[in-house]
């Protein structure tokens, strides 16, 4: 299998941005060269209408209205092509900022349906990671009856919960309270050092305590 150990942006910018004011002069990432790898830890901070959620889903390839270019890099830096769905399937975890959740499956079921393609994980697995994250008494219940914070815990177990070699969350914490967002990052610094993950957290403002090794502005 093919392993991605880097992402590298070259003068990216989202073509709704072409033509406005030279977003090269206030952001870190638009219009420059940027290498992300395995083993960081990458905060995007950004108001809201910078691109944040737009930068995820170019490098998880569900999105191509851009300029610049975007190169996945194995560890020799020889360009990769992986094709859309492997990308989805074996090397990028995103946790979506809308969630993205069948509202009449439970969070189980949520978690479980991608897993039927990646086989990464067990059912017990996924039912001990929600606990963690205080979803035992609503694990079983439809995403429709959770809560936007407990929704948004679902969508981060889904994540977590398949192989990859960086892991997208877009504003995780949003709606969560210190104590479930410290356990959230607890769970993302495990799975770090077991599998020596690229991890990109953006941020309006409230962000993932983590320790980030390199914070970035869009």
């Amino acid at each position: 299998m093919l392993s991605l150990n880097s992402i590298s942006l070259d003068n990216m910018l989202p073509k709704v941005f072409v033509g406005q004011e030279p977003c090269g002069d206030s952001s870190d990432i638009w219009l420059h060269q940027v290498k992300f790898s395995r083993g960081e830890t990458i905060l995007l901070q950004a108001e809201s209408g910078r691109g944040k959620t737009s930068l995820c889903s170019y490098m998880a390839q569900l999105r191509s209205d851009y300029v610049g270019q975007l190169h996945y890099l194995d560890e020799q830096g020889t360009e990769l092509c992986i094709e859309p769905s492997e990308l989805l399937r074996q090397h990028i975890g995103v946790m979506f900022q809308e969630h993205r959740l069948f509202a009449d499956l439970t969070a189980v079921e949520n978690v479980m349906l991608k897993n039927q393609l990646t086989q990464y994980t067990t059912e017990h697995e996924v039912r001990q990671q929600l606990s963690r994250l205080g979803l035992a008494d609503r694990m079983d219940c439809p995403c429709s009856m959770l809560s936007l914070g407990q929704q948004q815990r679902v969508a981060f177990v889904r994540a977590l919960c398949q192989p990859c070699s960086f892991l997208l969350l877009d504003e995780p914490v949003s709606h969560l309270d210190p104590a479930n967002a410290a356990v959230m990052a607890e769970m993302v610094r495990e799975r770090q050092v077991a599998d020596d993950l690229c991890l990109i957290v953006t941020s309006v403002g409230h962000h993932l305590p983590s320790d980030f090794s390199q914070i970035y502005k869009l």
